[in-house]
C-alpha cells in the first residue's frame, strides 16, 4: 500500500489521475493539495472514496512538511502548475512562483522528510512537465527525446524548464528519488474551458468566434487524459530513478484540423442528438448551418511555437506504454463527455 500526496490534483489532469490511480490502487492513501485557484475545482473529484482534499499552497513549504510527516506520504505526484501559454506572457510572476518557487519547495519538504531524517523510507517524487520545454521544431525535424535540448520560448515553459533541471538536481546532488515524465498537449474531461479543446466546444455551442491564432498550422501532438494518466503511472511503478520519460499521443495534427474536426464533431451531435438546438439555439448547427462559419483568424500569439511532437520509442521500450486513443476516439468520447456534463462546465465561464 501507497501513501500519494497529488499536488493539483483539483485541476485538469491531477484530478483525472486521481480518478485513475483510485480504479486500480484501491488500498492507497490519496492526499491532494491544491490552492484552488481558478483552475482547481473540487468538483472534479466528486464521487470519488477516500481521498482527502487540502487546501493549500506548495509554497508552504512547513505545511508540505507536515503533510509528509503526519500522513506518512511515500509518493509524490506533482502536478500543481500555472500552465496556460497567454496568462504567462501577460502575467509571467504566477508562473516563475508556482512552477519555480513551488516545485523547490516540495523539493525541500521532500528531502527534509524522506533524506534527512535518516529514516532510509522508500519514496517516489514524480514531476509531471510539459514538452514545451524543448522549444520549436521545424516540419522536418526529428521528435523531441529525452536527450533533446532544452530551449524553452514563453514564459511559462521556462518556468518549467526551470522546475525540471531542480528536480534533476535534487536527485544528483541529494539522491532524492525522483522521476520526470514531459507531455504533450492533453484533452479529455474535466478540462478548464480556457484550452483549445473545450473552449472551441463551448464556443460552437453559443454561436461565439473561434479565434484562430495566425494561419492556424502551429502543430501539435495530442495526448488524451487518461492515456497520459496509463503513462505516469508505469513511471511511477516501473522508472528508473532520476530518468526522464517523453509520453505523447502519437497524433500530430496542425491546430486548424483539430479545429475542422470539433466544427464537424458539433454538426454531427446536432444532427443525431434531439434537444441540442433548443438548448443551444445560438450555435450555427441548431440552424443547419456550419459550425466552421465561427472560424477567426486572428494575430498570432508573441512567440508561438510552430510544432512540437514527442519520441516514445524510451517509455515503449523500457515500460511498455501504448496510448489506447486515437484523436478520433479520443475526441468523440470528449465531446460526448462535455454534451452530458453541462452542469460540470458552465459555471466554469465566469472564471475564463
Amino acid at each position: 500500500m501507497a501513501n500519494l500526496l497529488v499536488t493539483g490534483g483539483a485541476g485538469f489532469i491531477g484530478a483525472n489521475f486521481v480518478r485513475h490511480w483510485r480504479s486500480g490502487h484501491g488500498a492507497d492513501e490519496i492526499t491532494v493539495l491544491d490552492l484552488l485557484t481558478y483552475a482547481g475545482n473540487p468538483a472534479n473529484l466528486a464521487g470519488l472514496k477516500e481521498v482527502d482534499l487540502v487546501e493549500g499552497d506548495i509554497c508552504d513549504t512547513g505545511l508540505v512538511s507536515r503533510l509528509l510527516k503526519d500522513r506518512k506520504i511515500d509518493t509524490i505526484v506533482h502536478f500543481a502548475a500555472e500552465s496556460h501559454v497567454d496568462r504567462s506572457i501577460s502575467g509571467p510572476d504566477a508562473f516563475v512562483t508556482t512552477n519555480v518557487v513551488g516545485t523547490h519547495s516540495m523539493l525541500k519538504a521532500a528531502r527534509r522528510a524522506w533524506l534527512d531524517s535518516g529514516s532510509g523510507q522508500p519514496h517516489r517524487f514524480h514531476h509531471v512537465s510539459t514538452d514545451e520545454v524543448y522549444g520549436s521544431l521545424g516540419p522536418n525535424d526529428p521528435a523531441f527525446s529525452e536527450t533533446t535540448t532544452y530551449e524553452p520560448n514563453s514564459p511559462y515553459s521556462a518556468s518549467k524548464a526551470g522546475s525540471d533541471h531542480l528536480v534533476r538536481a535534487y536527485h544528483h546532488t541529494y539522491g532524492l528519488d525522483t522521476t520526470t515524465s514531459n507531455c504533450s498537449n492533453n484533452y479529455g474531461p474535466y478540462q478548464f474551458p480556457e484550452k483549445l479543446i473545450p473552449l472551441f466546444l463551448i464556443n460552437c455551442l453559443y454561436g461565439r468566434n473561434l479565434p484562430i491564432y495566425g494561419d492556424g498550422m502551429n502543430v501539435r501532438d495530442w495526448l488524451h487524459v487518461e492515456d497520459h494518466c496509463q503513462g505516469i503511472e508505469l513511471v511511477l511503478t516501473k522508472g528508473r530513478t532520476g530518468e526522464t520519460y517523453n509520453i505523447g499521443g502519437g497524433q500530430e495534427l496542425p491546430n486548424l484540423k483539430v479545429i475542422e474536426e470539433i466544427c464537424t464533431a458539433v454538426d454531427q451531435a446536432f444532427a443525431s442528438r434531439g434537444g441540442l438546438a433548443a438548448k443551444y439555439p445560438d450555435a450555427p448547427a441548431a440552424r443547419g448551418e456550419p459550425s466552421a462559419s465561427l472560424k477567426t483568424f486572428v494575430t498570432d500569439r508573441a512567440g508561438h511555437d510552430r510544432r512540437y511532437a514527442i519520441d516514445e520509442t524510451k517509455v515503449r521500450s523500457e515500460l511498455g506504454y501504448r496510448p489506447e486513443r486515437d484523436f478520433t476516439v479520443g475526441f468523440a468520447e470528449t465531446l460526448a463527455w462535455y454534451l452530458d456534463n453541462e452542469n460540470w462546465w458552465r459555471p466554469l465561464l465566469g472564471r475564463q
